[in-house]
């Protein structure tokens, strides 16, 4: 088998939607026994902006996905939180008690758009700057 290179990796991670991310994410953490909470957002921003910044510098392409409000739903807004950014329950729950808040920062714009529809899914208002 051969080794991907970290561009290749990158590539990769640049195809894949939040949620298959997300599953990456919990899958990595169980097959190494470590917890990427705090590496997760980095992941997730590296991962989905990756190439797309360097080639298209004049072209806007990296969003901002912020949480407005939470709306009547806020138990299932704090779990598409988790969902989207691998924040611990706590931290979800802050970040959306908090709102107005940036869930994702600089991050491809179909990621942003995805990730926007599941939290209007939710009930929450948001805006992707």
């Amino acid at each position: 088998m051969m080794a991907l290179t970290q561009d290749e990796l990158l590539a990769e991670f640049e195809n894949m939607t939040l949620i298959q991310l997300s599953e990456f994410v919990k899958a990595f953490e169980e097959k190494f026994d470590v917890t990427a909470a705090a590496a997760a957002p980095v992941v997730v921003a590296g991962g989905a902006a990756g190439g797309a910044a360097a080639e298209q510098a004049e072209e806007k392409d990296e969003f901002d996905v912020i949480l407005t409000g939470a709306g009547d739903k806020k138990i299932q807004v704090i779990k598409v939180v988790r969902e989207l950014t691998s924040l611990g329950l706590k931290e979800a729950k802050d970040l959306v008690d908090g709102a107005p808040k940036p869930v994702l920062e600089k991050v491809a714009k179909e990621a942003a758009e995805k990730a926007a529809e599941s939290l209007k899914g939710a009930g929450a208002s948001v805006e992707v700057k």
